[in-house]
């Protein structure tokens, strides 16, 4: 059984992608993500565990996709901006 994942997120709009972490527990990780696609963004996540061929966040590649450094900073602030205006919307 592998012990460790690094957590990748691919934002299906600019087809980018931003290898985020290396962990151990990947619930706050897939959590954030669920809750990007429940406001609508079109993010998807994968989990890789580390192994000798993907030993290094750098020999992680996905056809048809760039890496974007920051695309999880941004991605999150994205989120926020989503949450605050629908908050916004209820409390008119």
């Amino acid at each position: 059984m592998y012990t460790k994942c690094w957590h990748v997120i691919k934002d299906e709009a600019t087809h980018t992608f931003e290898v985020v972490s290396e962990a151990v527990s990947d619930n706050a990780f897939t959590n954030k993500t669920y809750a990007m696609q429940k406001a609508g963004m079109n993010v998807t996540f994968i989990l890789l565990p580390v192994t000798n061929k993907h030993a290094s966040k750098e020999s992680i590649k996905f056809i048809g996709y760039s890496l974007e450094a920051g695309l999880y900073q941004r991605l999150l602030k994205q989120h926020q901006e989503i949450t605050f205006k629908q908050s916004d919307f209820w409390e008119d």
